[in-house]
């Protein structure tokens, strides 16, 4: 298992290519990288992450950890980054490998649900009009619900 907190970029096939490393009973790998978008219409400048290290990581391996209870997975991988992002950006990758791709796919998507409504990061962005912190979204709240039977 891979977690990392960062500043710093991140490449989706180096995280893929450090996971498979030696193994030979991964047939699938599923992903998702999600970006910095600007919900209110090309007024965003910037976003900033924060987050208490240590509880983070301890909170993402939590996570994973339960989809690892849940799912037949040989590895994954979470990498979300911290600072100030500008839109476009990449925020965050999840990466799970298992042998088959049922349980790929729903670990992914179980990950990101839980991260959103889970992980102790706080968002600020900053626009012309000026800068919020960003509230916790409803929608995020009825994605991770459905795991929850």
């Amino acid at each position: 298992m891979i977690i990392r907190i960062q500043a710093e970029d991140f490449d989706i096939a180096a995280l893929n290519s450090e996971l498979l490393a030696g193994r030979s009973d991964v047939g699938a790998i599923a992903s998702f990288i999600g970006l910095v978008r600007d919900l209110e219409g090309n007024t965003l400048q910037q976003m900033t992450l924060e987050h208490y290290p240590g509880m983070t990581e301890r909170a993402l391996k939590g996570i994973a950890a339960k989809a690892q209870h849940r799912w037949d997975l040989v590895d994954l991988g979470i990498i979300h980054r911290v600072g100030d992002l500008k839109p476009a950006d990449q925020i965050v990758l999840v990466t799970v490998l298992s042998a088959h791709r049922g349980d790929a796919f729903a670990a992914c998507e179980f990950i990101m649900d839980y991260l959103k409504t889970e992980a102790p990061f706080w968002k600020k962005e900053v626009s012309e009009q000026g800068s919020q912190w960003v509230a916790s979204r409803d929608s995020d709240q009825l994605a991770r619900k459905k795991w929850e039977s």
